[in-house]
Protein backbone atom coordinates (compact mmCIF):
# COMPACT_ATOMS: atom_id res chain seq x y z
CA UNK A 1 0.00 0.00 0.00
CA UNK A 2 0.98 3.98 -0.32
CA UNK A 3 0.52 6.26 2.24
CA UNK A 4 -0.31 9.59 0.72
CA UNK A 5 -1.68 12.60 2.94
CA UNK A 6 -2.88 10.90 5.48
CA UNK A 7 -4.39 8.15 3.74
CA UNK A 8 -3.97 4.47 2.19
CA UNK A 9 -4.47 4.24 -1.95
CA UNK A 10 -4.94 1.06 -3.14
CA UNK A 11 -2.21 0.08 -6.04
CA UNK A 12 -3.33 -1.59 -9.60
CA UNK A 13 -3.25 -5.00 -9.56
CA UNK A 14 -0.19 -6.48 -9.89
CA UNK A 15 2.40 -9.35 -8.21
CA UNK A 16 6.00 -8.07 -7.98
CA UNK A 17 6.40 -12.09 -6.77
CA UNK A 18 5.71 -13.64 -10.06
CA UNK A 19 7.89 -10.99 -12.08
CA UNK A 20 11.13 -11.40 -9.76
CA UNK A 21 10.61 -15.59 -10.19
CA UNK A 22 10.35 -14.53 -14.36
CA UNK A 23 13.30 -12.71 -13.77
CA UNK A 24 15.56 -15.07 -12.07
CA UNK A 25 14.33 -18.30 -14.55
CA UNK A 26 15.86 -16.69 -17.11
CA UNK A 27 19.18 -15.69 -15.07
CA UNK A 28 19.32 -19.56 -13.80
CA UNK A 29 17.80 -20.95 -16.99
CA UNK A 30 19.15 -20.23 -20.85
CA UNK A 31 15.87 -22.50 -22.05
CA UNK A 32 13.65 -20.55 -19.98
CA UNK A 33 13.22 -17.69 -22.26
CA UNK A 34 11.12 -20.02 -24.84
CA UNK A 35 8.46 -20.38 -22.87
CA UNK A 36 7.78 -17.16 -21.51
CA UNK A 37 9.21 -15.10 -24.31
CA UNK A 38 6.22 -14.95 -27.26
CA UNK A 39 3.48 -14.59 -24.11
CA UNK A 40 5.24 -11.38 -22.03
CA UNK A 41 6.55 -8.31 -22.77
CA UNK A 42 8.05 -5.34 -20.56
CA UNK A 43 4.66 -3.58 -20.73
CA UNK A 44 3.39 -6.46 -18.85
CA UNK A 45 5.55 -5.63 -16.01
CA UNK A 46 4.44 -3.16 -13.35
CA UNK A 47 7.70 -2.74 -11.64
CA UNK A 48 9.79 -0.67 -13.64
CA UNK A 49 12.63 -2.01 -12.76
CA UNK A 50 11.38 -5.43 -13.61
CA UNK A 51 10.49 -4.47 -16.96
CA UNK A 52 13.79 -2.95 -17.85
CA UNK A 53 15.25 -6.25 -16.41
CA UNK A 54 13.43 -7.92 -18.89
CA UNK A 55 13.91 -6.10 -21.85
CA UNK A 56 17.50 -6.76 -21.25
CA UNK A 57 17.19 -9.89 -21.39
CA UNK A 58 14.71 -10.28 -24.76
CA UNK A 59 17.33 -7.77 -26.34
CA UNK A 60 19.75 -10.44 -25.66
CA UNK A 61 17.52 -12.94 -26.65
CA UNK A 62 16.60 -11.28 -30.26
CA UNK A 63 20.52 -11.21 -30.82
CA UNK A 64 20.47 -14.78 -30.30
CA UNK A 65 23.00 -14.16 -27.29
CA UNK A 66 23.10 -15.93 -23.60
CA UNK A 67 20.68 -14.47 -21.03
CA UNK A 68 22.96 -14.88 -17.80
CA UNK A 69 23.49 -12.43 -14.27
CA UNK A 70 26.62 -11.18 -15.96
CA UNK A 71 25.31 -10.72 -19.69
CA UNK A 72 22.00 -8.88 -18.42
CA UNK A 73 24.32 -6.53 -15.98
CA UNK A 74 26.25 -5.63 -19.19
CA UNK A 75 23.49 -5.14 -21.16
CA UNK A 76 21.15 -2.88 -18.47
CA UNK A 77 24.76 -0.99 -17.94
CA UNK A 78 24.74 0.09 -21.53
CA UNK A 79 21.50 1.34 -21.46
CA UNK A 80 22.21 3.56 -18.46
CA UNK A 81 19.73 1.39 -16.13
CA UNK A 82 21.84 -1.31 -14.08
CA UNK A 83 22.32 1.07 -11.08
CA UNK A 84 18.61 2.19 -11.24
CA UNK A 85 17.38 -1.22 -10.43
CA UNK A 86 19.97 -1.58 -7.75
CA UNK A 87 23.21 -2.93 -9.45
CA UNK A 88 24.16 -6.36 -9.85
CA UNK A 89 23.42 -7.38 -6.16
CA UNK A 90 19.86 -7.09 -7.12
CA UNK A 91 20.14 -9.80 -9.82
CA UNK A 92 21.92 -11.67 -7.34
CA UNK A 93 19.12 -11.40 -4.99
CA UNK A 94 16.89 -12.78 -7.30
CA UNK A 95 19.06 -15.73 -8.14
CA UNK A 96 19.23 -16.19 -4.42
CA UNK A 97 15.39 -16.71 -3.69
CA UNK A 98 14.53 -18.68 -6.59
CA UNK A 99 17.63 -20.78 -7.89
CA UNK A 100 14.99 -22.61 -10.14
CA UNK A 101 12.95 -21.87 -13.19
CA UNK A 102 10.60 -24.69 -12.30
CA UNK A 103 6.75 -23.30 -12.66
CA UNK A 104 8.42 -19.87 -14.85
CA UNK A 105 4.79 -20.54 -17.34
CA UNK A 106 2.69 -19.92 -14.44
CA UNK A 107 4.41 -17.17 -13.25
CA UNK A 108 4.05 -15.41 -16.67
CA UNK A 109 0.07 -16.52 -16.78
CA UNK A 110 0.18 -14.63 -13.17
CA UNK A 111 2.09 -11.42 -14.48
CA UNK A 112 0.07 -11.64 -17.75
CA UNK A 113 -3.60 -11.40 -16.07
CA UNK A 114 -2.30 -8.34 -13.39
CA UNK A 115 -1.38 -6.24 -16.53
CA UNK A 116 -4.48 -7.11 -18.52
CA UNK A 117 -6.97 -6.07 -15.54
CA UNK A 118 -4.46 -2.60 -15.44
CA UNK A 119 -4.98 -2.34 -19.00
CA UNK A 120 -8.84 -3.07 -18.95
CA UNK A 121 -9.42 -0.27 -15.66
CA UNK A 122 -6.81 2.02 -17.70
CA UNK A 123 -9.83 1.52 -20.70
CA UNK A 124 -12.73 2.19 -17.91
CA UNK A 125 -10.65 5.36 -16.76
CA UNK A 126 -10.55 6.12 -20.73
CA UNK A 127 -14.30 5.71 -21.14
CA UNK A 128 -15.23 8.04 -18.22
CA UNK A 129 -12.65 10.61 -19.39
CA UNK A 130 -14.54 10.78 -22.53
CA UNK A 131 -18.01 10.22 -21.15
CA UNK A 132 -17.83 13.53 -20.00
CA UNK A 133 -17.15 15.23 -23.08
CA UNK A 134 -20.26 17.32 -24.03
CA UNK A 135 -19.14 17.88 -27.92
CA UNK A 136 -19.14 13.93 -28.38
CA UNK A 137 -22.34 11.99 -29.44
CA UNK A 138 -23.84 9.42 -27.43
CA UNK A 139 -23.20 6.85 -30.82
CA UNK A 140 -19.85 7.72 -30.59
CA UNK A 141 -18.85 7.45 -27.18
CA UNK A 142 -20.43 3.99 -27.29
CA UNK A 143 -18.48 2.88 -30.41
CA UNK A 144 -15.22 4.41 -29.13
CA UNK A 145 -15.99 2.60 -25.54
CA UNK A 146 -16.57 -0.86 -27.19
CA UNK A 147 -13.26 -0.46 -29.62
CA UNK A 148 -11.49 0.39 -26.60
CA UNK A 149 -12.83 -2.87 -24.44
CA UNK A 150 -12.17 -4.79 -27.41
CA UNK A 151 -8.21 -3.50 -27.86
CA UNK A 152 -7.94 -4.97 -24.15
CA UNK A 153 -9.60 -7.87 -25.20
CA UNK A 154 -7.72 -8.56 -28.44
CA UNK A 155 -4.34 -8.28 -26.17
CA UNK A 156 -5.88 -11.15 -23.90
CA UNK A 157 -5.43 -13.39 -26.80
CA UNK A 158 -2.36 -15.65 -27.52
CA UNK A 159 -1.44 -17.16 -30.70
CA UNK A 160 0.71 -20.16 -30.45
CA UNK A 161 2.12 -23.06 -32.52
CA UNK A 162 -0.48 -25.49 -33.39
CA UNK A 163 -0.25 -29.27 -33.88
CA UNK A 164 -0.91 -30.06 -37.74
CA UNK A 165 -2.51 -33.21 -35.99
CA UNK A 166 -5.08 -30.53 -34.75
CA UNK A 167 -5.15 -28.91 -37.98
CA UNK A 168 -6.19 -31.61 -39.86
CA UNK A 169 -9.11 -32.93 -37.12
CA UNK A 170 -10.85 -29.70 -37.93
CA UNK A 171 -10.57 -30.18 -41.76
CA UNK A 172 -11.69 -33.35 -41.55
CA UNK A 173 -14.79 -32.35 -39.47
CA UNK A 174 -15.36 -29.24 -42.07
CA UNK A 175 -15.20 -31.78 -45.04
CA UNK A 176 -17.86 -34.16 -42.57
CA UNK A 177 -20.35 -31.69 -42.29
CA UNK A 178 -20.17 -29.84 -45.65
CA UNK A 179 -19.84 -32.58 -47.78
CA UNK A 180 -17.50 -33.31 -51.18
CA UNK A 181 -18.51 -29.38 -51.85
CA UNK A 182 -16.28 -28.15 -48.88
CA UNK A 183 -15.26 -24.82 -49.30
CA UNK A 184 -11.31 -23.92 -49.16
CA UNK A 185 -10.79 -22.49 -45.33
CA UNK A 186 -9.88 -19.29 -46.74
CA UNK A 187 -13.13 -19.09 -48.90
CA UNK A 188 -16.73 -18.57 -48.11
CA UNK A 189 -19.07 -19.58 -50.65
CA UNK A 190 -22.15 -17.82 -52.06
CA UNK A 191 -23.90 -21.05 -52.68
CA UNK A 192 -23.83 -20.53 -56.45
CA UNK A 193 -22.36 -23.35 -58.87
CA UNK A 194 -20.60 -21.28 -61.33
CA UNK A 195 -20.22 -18.59 -59.02
CA UNK A 196 -17.96 -19.98 -56.46
CA UNK A 197 -16.03 -21.34 -59.56
CA UNK A 198 -15.83 -17.87 -61.52
CA UNK A 199 -14.36 -16.72 -58.02
CA UNK A 200 -11.84 -19.90 -57.17
CA UNK A 201 -14.20 -21.67 -54.56
CA UNK A 202 -15.87 -18.52 -53.13
CA UNK A 203 -14.75 -15.06 -51.87
CA UNK A 204 -11.70 -14.61 -50.13
CA UNK A 205 -11.24 -13.55 -46.36
CA UNK A 206 -9.46 -10.25 -46.02
CA UNK A 207 -11.27 -9.11 -49.73
CA UNK A 208 -13.95 -6.17 -50.25
CA UNK A 209 -15.90 -7.40 -52.72
CA UNK A 210 -18.58 -4.73 -53.52
CA UNK A 211 -22.55 -6.14 -55.15
CA UNK A 212 -23.57 -3.08 -57.29
CA UNK A 213 -26.43 -2.42 -59.25
CA UNK A 214 -29.44 -0.41 -60.23
CA UNK A 215 -32.10 0.28 -57.72
CA UNK A 216 -34.73 -2.68 -57.79
CA UNK A 217 -32.56 -5.66 -59.25
CA UNK A 218 -32.43 -7.23 -55.94
CA UNK A 219 -29.01 -6.12 -54.55
CA UNK A 220 -30.17 -6.76 -50.87
CA UNK A 221 -31.76 -10.08 -51.89
CA UNK A 222 -28.33 -11.66 -53.45
CA UNK A 223 -26.53 -10.81 -50.30
CA UNK A 224 -28.95 -12.02 -48.09
CA UNK A 225 -29.11 -15.14 -50.16
CA UNK A 226 -25.08 -15.31 -49.65
CA UNK A 227 -25.46 -14.71 -45.86
CA UNK A 228 -27.70 -17.75 -45.72
CA UNK A 229 -25.77 -19.73 -48.35
CA UNK A 230 -22.34 -19.24 -46.28
CA UNK A 231 -23.90 -19.92 -42.39
CA UNK A 232 -26.33 -22.47 -43.87
CA UNK A 233 -23.18 -24.77 -45.46
CA UNK A 234 -20.37 -23.77 -43.94
CA UNK A 235 -21.63 -22.65 -40.31
CA UNK A 236 -19.93 -19.38 -41.05
CA UNK A 237 -21.26 -16.61 -38.51
CA UNK A 238 -22.26 -13.50 -40.52
CA UNK A 239 -22.63 -10.05 -39.70
CA UNK A 240 -25.41 -8.00 -41.84
CA UNK A 241 -25.38 -4.76 -41.06
CA UNK A 242 -28.86 -3.23 -42.78
CA UNK A 243 -28.98 0.58 -42.64
CA UNK A 244 -31.48 0.95 -45.74
CA UNK A 245 -33.78 -1.71 -44.48
CA UNK A 246 -35.32 -2.88 -40.97
CA UNK A 247 -33.95 -6.40 -39.21
CA UNK A 248 -37.56 -7.62 -39.51
CA UNK A 249 -38.19 -7.16 -43.44
CA UNK A 250 -34.70 -8.66 -43.68
CA UNK A 251 -35.81 -11.53 -41.94
CA UNK A 252 -39.27 -11.84 -43.85
CA UNK A 253 -37.03 -12.05 -46.83
CA UNK A 254 -34.86 -15.00 -45.48
CA UNK A 255 -38.19 -16.53 -44.49
CA UNK A 256 -39.53 -16.22 -47.47
CA UNK A 257 -36.37 -17.90 -49.16
CA UNK A 258 -36.11 -20.29 -47.15
CA UNK A 259 -39.98 -21.32 -47.34
CA UNK A 260 -40.52 -20.62 -50.87
CA UNK A 261 -43.94 -18.72 -49.28
CA UNK A 262 -44.63 -15.64 -51.42
CA UNK A 263 -43.45 -13.02 -49.15
CA UNK A 264 -46.50 -10.35 -49.47
CA UNK A 265 -48.72 -13.75 -48.10
CA UNK A 266 -46.05 -13.94 -45.23
CA UNK A 267 -46.86 -10.23 -44.27
CA UNK A 268 -50.30 -10.29 -44.47
CA UNK A 269 -50.46 -13.60 -43.06
CA UNK A 270 -52.56 -14.73 -46.18
CA UNK A 271 -51.40 -18.74 -46.38
CA UNK A 272 -52.91 -21.83 -46.31
CA UNK A 273 -52.14 -24.98 -44.65
CA UNK A 274 -49.25 -26.08 -46.21
CA UNK A 275 -47.19 -22.72 -46.44
CA UNK A 276 -47.77 -23.31 -42.83
CA UNK A 277 -45.92 -26.36 -42.71
CA UNK A 278 -43.19 -25.25 -45.10
CA UNK A 279 -42.93 -21.62 -42.74
CA UNK A 280 -42.73 -23.66 -39.70
CA UNK A 281 -39.52 -26.02 -41.03
CA UNK A 282 -38.41 -22.66 -42.49
CA UNK A 283 -38.05 -21.16 -39.06
CA UNK A 284 -36.69 -24.49 -37.52
CA UNK A 285 -33.79 -24.08 -40.07
CA UNK A 286 -33.47 -20.14 -40.36
CA UNK A 287 -33.13 -19.95 -36.38
CA UNK A 288 -29.70 -22.40 -36.22
CA UNK A 289 -28.14 -20.39 -38.09
CA UNK A 290 -25.29 -17.76 -37.09
CA UNK A 291 -26.89 -14.21 -38.77
CA UNK A 292 -27.03 -11.40 -36.91
CA UNK A 293 -28.48 -8.21 -38.22
CA UNK A 294 -27.95 -4.51 -36.99
CA UNK A 295 -30.28 -1.93 -38.30
CA UNK A 296 -28.92 0.61 -37.05
CA UNK A 297 -29.48 4.26 -38.79
CA UNK A 298 -26.59 6.77 -39.36
CA UNK A 299 -24.05 3.95 -38.84
CA UNK A 300 -20.37 5.18 -39.16
CA UNK A 301 -17.51 3.75 -39.69
CA UNK A 302 -16.08 3.71 -36.38
CA UNK A 303 -19.38 2.13 -34.87
CA UNK A 304 -19.30 -0.57 -37.70
CA UNK A 305 -15.65 -1.59 -36.72
CA UNK A 306 -16.44 -1.74 -33.03
CA UNK A 307 -19.34 -3.74 -33.49
CA UNK A 308 -18.00 -6.56 -35.84
CA UNK A 309 -14.88 -6.76 -33.64
CA UNK A 310 -17.09 -7.80 -30.69
CA UNK A 311 -19.08 -10.02 -32.71
CA UNK A 312 -15.70 -11.80 -33.49
CA UNK A 313 -14.19 -11.75 -30.22
CA UNK A 314 -18.04 -12.70 -28.60
CA UNK A 315 -19.35 -15.60 -31.25
CA UNK A 316 -16.73 -15.87 -34.08
CA UNK A 317 -17.08 -14.02 -37.15
CA UNK A 318 -16.39 -14.99 -41.06
CA UNK A 319 -18.27 -12.34 -43.24
CA UNK A 320 -19.96 -9.06 -43.12
CA UNK A 321 -22.35 -7.62 -44.77
CA UNK A 322 -22.84 -3.85 -45.62
CA UNK A 323 -26.20 -2.78 -47.09
CA UNK A 324 -25.53 -0.62 -48.63
CA UNK A 325 -22.25 1.59 -48.78
CA UNK A 326 -23.54 5.30 -49.90
CA UNK A 327 -26.02 5.48 -46.96
CA UNK A 328 -22.93 4.67 -44.27
CA UNK A 329 -21.76 7.80 -42.57
CA UNK A 330 -18.09 8.47 -42.54
CA UNK A 331 -18.05 9.73 -38.63
CA UNK A 332 -14.92 12.04 -39.95
CA UNK A 333 -14.71 15.80 -41.25
CA UNK A 334 -14.47 15.80 -45.41
CA UNK A 335 -15.00 18.27 -47.98
CA UNK A 336 -17.33 16.58 -50.29
CA UNK A 337 -19.11 13.34 -50.79
CA UNK A 338 -16.76 12.24 -52.58
CA UNK A 339 -13.50 12.18 -50.18
CA UNK A 340 -16.86 10.71 -47.54
CA UNK A 341 -17.06 7.61 -49.62
CA UNK A 342 -13.73 7.33 -50.93
CA UNK A 343 -12.72 7.14 -46.84
CA UNK A 344 -15.29 4.89 -45.92
CA UNK A 345 -14.66 2.16 -49.34
CA UNK A 346 -10.83 2.52 -47.59
CA UNK A 347 -12.39 1.47 -44.10
CA UNK A 348 -14.02 -1.16 -45.57
CA UNK A 349 -11.31 -2.67 -47.20
CA UNK A 350 -9.08 -1.85 -44.01
CA UNK A 351 -11.83 -3.98 -42.03
CA UNK A 352 -11.94 -7.18 -44.25
CA UNK A 353 -7.94 -7.33 -44.09
CA UNK A 354 -8.16 -6.64 -40.09
CA UNK A 355 -11.22 -9.10 -39.21
CA UNK A 356 -9.84 -11.65 -41.66
CA UNK A 357 -13.03 -11.68 -43.09
CA UNK A 358 -14.95 -10.94 -46.53
CA UNK A 359 -16.33 -7.37 -46.51
CA UNK A 360 -19.51 -7.79 -48.81
CA UNK A 361 -20.72 -4.08 -49.73
CA UNK A 362 -23.76 -3.49 -51.69
CA UNK A 363 -23.54 0.14 -53.88
CA UNK A 364 -25.19 1.79 -56.01
CA UNK A 365 -25.07 2.99 -59.59
CA UNK A 366 -25.26 5.75 -61.63
CA UNK A 367 -27.86 6.14 -64.27
CA UNK A 368 -25.16 6.21 -66.80
CA UNK A 369 -25.71 2.62 -67.97
CA UNK A 370 -29.80 3.47 -68.75
CA UNK A 371 -28.69 6.45 -71.22
CA UNK A 372 -26.34 3.62 -73.14
CA UNK A 373 -27.79 1.74 -75.62
CA UNK A 374 -26.17 -1.92 -74.27
CA UNK A 375 -27.64 -1.39 -70.21
CA UNK A 376 -25.08 -3.85 -69.27
CA UNK A 377 -22.78 -1.87 -66.39
CA UNK A 378 -19.61 -1.03 -66.22
CA UNK A 379 -16.54 -0.04 -63.86
CA UNK A 380 -16.84 3.01 -64.75
CA UNK A 381 -21.02 3.80 -63.81
CA UNK A 382 -19.90 3.23 -59.86
CA UNK A 383 -21.70 6.48 -57.66
CA UNK A 384 -19.83 8.80 -56.03
CA UNK A 385 -16.44 7.39 -56.21
CA UNK A 386 -14.05 5.64 -58.47
CA UNK A 387 -11.97 4.82 -55.15
CA UNK A 388 -14.57 2.01 -54.59
CA UNK A 389 -13.57 0.39 -57.72
CA UNK A 390 -9.53 1.15 -57.15
CA UNK A 391 -10.56 -0.53 -52.96
CA UNK A 392 -12.47 -3.54 -54.28
CA UNK A 393 -10.88 -6.47 -54.56
CA UNK A 394 -13.76 -7.94 -56.67
CA UNK A 395 -16.73 -6.19 -58.09
CA UNK A 396 -19.44 -7.70 -59.28
CA UNK A 397 -23.02 -6.30 -60.82
CA UNK A 398 -26.25 -6.96 -61.40
CA UNK A 399 -28.31 -6.98 -64.39
CA UNK A 400 -31.44 -8.25 -65.87
CA UNK A 401 -32.51 -8.10 -69.03
CA UNK A 402 -36.18 -7.94 -68.54
CA UNK A 403 -35.86 -4.70 -66.31
CA UNK A 404 -35.20 -2.91 -69.45
CA UNK A 405 -36.94 -4.33 -72.59
CA UNK A 406 -40.83 -5.34 -72.06
CA UNK A 407 -42.28 -9.04 -73.19
CA UNK A 408 -43.54 -7.06 -76.12
CA UNK A 409 -40.40 -5.69 -77.63
CA UNK A 410 -38.26 -8.39 -77.25
CA UNK A 411 -40.77 -10.46 -79.35
CA UNK A 412 -40.31 -8.12 -81.81
CA UNK A 413 -36.70 -8.35 -81.61
CA UNK A 414 -36.48 -12.08 -81.39
CA UNK A 415 -39.32 -13.01 -83.76
CA UNK A 416 -37.40 -16.07 -84.52
CA UNK A 417 -37.56 -16.67 -80.78
CA UNK A 418 -40.50 -19.29 -78.88
CA UNK A 419 -42.65 -16.86 -77.03
CA UNK A 420 -41.90 -18.08 -73.66
CA UNK A 421 -38.27 -17.42 -74.11
CA UNK A 422 -38.52 -13.90 -72.32
CA UNK A 423 -35.63 -14.21 -69.89
CA UNK A 424 -38.33 -13.25 -67.37
CA UNK A 425 -35.87 -13.31 -63.96
CA UNK A 426 -33.11 -14.41 -65.68
CA UNK A 427 -29.97 -12.14 -63.84
CA UNK A 428 -26.52 -12.08 -64.90
CA UNK A 429 -23.91 -11.57 -62.28
CA UNK A 430 -21.14 -9.57 -63.85
CA UNK A 431 -17.72 -10.05 -62.42
CA UNK A 432 -15.78 -7.03 -63.57
CA UNK A 433 -12.82 -6.59 -61.58
CA UNK A 434 -11.37 -9.84 -59.93
CA UNK A 435 -7.77 -8.84 -58.50
CA UNK A 436 -7.00 -12.45 -58.11
CA UNK A 437 -8.89 -14.27 -60.40
CA UNK A 438 -10.69 -14.25 -63.86
CA UNK A 439 -13.59 -11.73 -64.70
CA UNK A 440 -16.73 -13.00 -66.54
CA UNK A 441 -20.46 -13.61 -66.64
CA UNK A 442 -22.42 -16.39 -65.25
CA UNK A 443 -25.96 -16.64 -64.81
CA UNK A 444 -28.80 -17.18 -62.31
CA UNK A 445 -32.51 -17.18 -61.56
CA UNK A 446 -34.46 -15.13 -59.51
CA UNK A 447 -37.71 -15.95 -58.15
CA UNK A 448 -38.57 -12.30 -57.20
CA UNK A 449 -41.52 -13.09 -55.33
CA UNK A 450 -39.83 -15.15 -52.05
CA UNK A 451 -36.46 -13.19 -52.73
CA UNK A 452 -34.75 -16.49 -53.99
CA UNK A 453 -31.00 -16.80 -56.60
CA UNK A 454 -30.90 -20.43 -58.04
CA UNK A 455 -28.44 -21.75 -60.05
CA UNK A 456 -29.76 -22.12 -64.10
CA UNK A 457 -29.59 -25.19 -65.59
CA UNK A 458 -26.63 -25.82 -68.02
CA UNK A 459 -28.74 -26.12 -70.70
CA UNK A 460 -30.50 -23.02 -69.92
CA UNK A 461 -27.19 -21.08 -69.62
CA UNK A 462 -26.00 -22.36 -72.80
CA UNK A 463 -30.04 -20.89 -74.30
CA UNK A 464 -29.29 -17.24 -72.67
CA UNK A 465 -25.52 -16.94 -73.86
CA UNK A 466 -26.82 -17.43 -77.65
CA UNK A 467 -28.95 -14.74 -77.28
CA UNK A 468 -26.33 -12.38 -75.34
CA UNK A 469 -22.98 -10.86 -76.15
CA UNK A 470 -20.98 -9.78 -73.22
Amino acid sequence: MVVEAGRAEKLPPNDIEAEEAVIASLLVDPEAIYKVGSRLNAEDFFREKNAWVFEACSGLWDRSESINQITVAHELSRKDKLEAIGGVSYLSHLVTELPTSVGVEGYATLIKDAAMRRRLISAASNIARISYQEESGVAELFARAETMIAQVREGEILRDFVHVRDLLTGYLEAESALGANAADARSITTGFMDLDTLLTTGIKRGDLIVVAARPSLGKTSLVLNYARNAAARQQATVAFFSIEMAAEQLVQRLLAMESGVDSVRLAFGSHSERDERKISQALGVLSDLPIYFDDSGMLTVAEMRAKARRLQLEKGLDLVVVDYLQLMQSGTRNENRVQEVSYISRSLKQLARDLDVPVVACSQLSRAAEVRAHNVPQLSDLRESGSIEQDADVVMFIYREDKYMSREEWARQHPDRPADSYPAGITQIVVAKHRNGPTGTIHLRFREKIARFEDLLVREVEDWQEETEF
